[in-house]
């Protein structure tokens, strides 16, 4: 259940009055998510979502919001934060930020084919390039330096042969951030977090269209082959067991490269990054699991998926990049 604070039309209405983007039609809380309350919100000039931040501060914020007010302004499908009347993007609902953003056609493809990794891949790449000139600046919160500090937390929880593997890839990953090959691959803002789940497809499963990429809310600025291995990890895999599915693999890197042709160095760092990628997401799930906060409402992910996903990576031969 993602309604934490409960807003009633009174309360919309009031907050509508900041805006110049119509009036109350109606108000209904959305169940999905974890950490903000979500509701769409359909005026008489759109639809819309309003999310209250149970989590993030005002201060914490802009990178976000303005992140993704700079790329809809470049024509990228993500959910553009309207402007109110005092020319901010952020306002107080309950004496939490808030925010309204437009309402992105479609629903999320459990299970993706081809043509949505095509799209998603292109449509990935924009966002990259669009990205490319945005001022604000803010690490990727759940990057190196987090994991560094993550997991000393998580090991009295592991069996030896994980610990050992956890400890030798963090080794690893250490010692690659370090050289100048890493220092070279391109960055800049990145999703961080572009699971299937976040991505909006209108159309058919045969036919799909692009909806857009939703939920911003983990991205910082990284490199931009982080970014791609962490949705080929999720979106091109047999999901019973991690394995990847070359043709869904191909598929998205050479949408991906159409847009944005990838360096030499990333063709060389991809099987690491891939293994970076796995890495973020079995400490962050063994973090939550063994850890959680306590006003945590939803079950953890089991983090034993994504500890299968980075023995598969660390042993395996990957398809290349074009």
């Amino acid at each position: 259940m993602a309604v934490f604070t409960t807003i009633t039309d009174d309360d919309a209405r009031q907050l509508l009055a900041d805006y110049d983007i119509g009036s109350l039609v109606s108000l209904r809380g959305i169940t999905a998510g974890i950490e903000n309350t979500n509701y769409f919100l359909n005026t008489t000039r759109g639809e819309y979502v309003l999310t209250i931040f149970e989590v993030l501060t005002h201060q914490q914020l802009p990178f976000y919001i303005e992140l993704m007010h700079h790329l809809a302004q470049r024509g990228i499908p993500v959910p553009s934060p309207q402007t109110r009347r005092d020319g901010a993007r952020i306002g107080t609902l309950h004496g939490k930020p808030s925010a309204i953003v437009s309402r992105l056609p479609g629903g999320y493809e459990p299970e993706p084919g081809i043509e949505h990794c095509r799209l998603i891949g292109a449509t990935l790449a924009r966002a990259h390039m669009a990205s490319a000139d945005f001022e604000l600046s803010q690490p990727n919160l759940r990057g190196l330096a987090w994991w560094t500090h993550t997991v000393p937390s998580v090991l009295p929880f592991l069996t030896p042969d994980q610990s050992a593997m956890l400890q030798d890839e963090l080794a690893h990953q250490q010692q690659l951030d370090a050289s100048p090959a890493w220092q070279s691959l391109p960055l800049g803002p990145a999703h961080c977090d572009l699971f299937r789940d976040n991505v909006l497809f209108a159309g058919t499963n045969e036919d799909p269209h692009m909806g857009g990429i939703i939920d911003f809310y983990f991205a910082g600025c990284d490199r931009w082959l982080f970014d791609v291995a962490v949705a080929v990890n999720d979106w091109c895999i047999h999901r019973n067991n991690g394995q990847l599915k070359p043709e869904l693999v191909q598929a998205w890197l050479q949408a991906y490269a159409s847009v944005r042709p990838f360096t030499a160095a990333e063709r060389e760092a991809w099987p690491h990054m891939l293994r970076a990628a796995a890495l973020r997401f079995w400490i962050s799930r063994l973090y939550d699991f063994y850890l959680p906060r306590p006003a945590q409402t939803l079950k953890p992910h089991d983090p034993r998926h994504f500890e299968r996903v980075l023995q598969l990576r660390r042993s395996e031969v990957v398809p290349a990049l074009p």
